[in-house]
This record gives structure tokens, C-alpha cells and sequence, in this order.
């Protein structure tokens, strides 16, 4: 089963907390979770979104998990290729 998670239009410093904890509070984690996240509504950001992405990352392949990255606008691939991370969330 695939737990489908769709990024906000806006994520900042202030909610990446929240937004990171609801996530993993949703995820089936007593069996492999397969998640996909669709991140084509996310207009406003910053680099938290790279470190809510990376938690969701962490947790799901800690559980021997699937992680797909659907919808990533150009300057969100520019900010993950900026940090060094983009392969991380383009190949999991």
C-alpha cells in the first residue's frame, strides 16, 4: 500500500517540524512503507523543505521503505542540487 503525502504551498522554517512529525505519524511503519510525496503545489520555501524530505527519507528506508519524489518544480531541484542532496531524493 502507498501512502500518498502532498507538500503544502507553503512550507518555511517555522512549519517543517510539524509538517515532518504529521508525516511520520501517518506512515504504516510496522510493515515497509511506500510513499510517494507530491510536491507539485509547493510554491513558497525555503530550505527546510530539503530537511522535511530528508527526515521522511531517513524514516522510510530505516524501515526498509520506498520513497518517491513526484512534482519537483525546477527551483526546488535547484535548491536540493545547491545543497548536494538531489540525488538523495531523486533516486530512493
Amino acid at each position: 500500500m502507498i501512502s500518498a503525502l502532498t507538500l503544502p504551498q507553503t512550507l518555511l522554517h517555522d512549519q517543517a517540524d510539524a509538517c515532518l512529525a504529521e508525516w511520520v505519524a501517518r506512515l504504516p511503519l510496522d510493515a515497509k512503507p511506500d510513499v510517494e510525496v507530491d510536491a507539485s503545489e509547493l510554491v513558497a520555501f525555503d530550505s527546510s523543505v530539503l530537511a522535511v524530505l530528508l527526515g521522511l527519507r531517513r524514516v522510510v528506508l530505516a524501515h526498509d521503505g520506498s520513497l518517491q519524489i513526484r512534482g519537483m518544480t525546477s527551483r526546488l531541484r535547484e535548491l536540493a542540487s545547491l545543497y548536494g542532496v538531489l540525488d538523495l531524493l531523486v533516486q530512493v
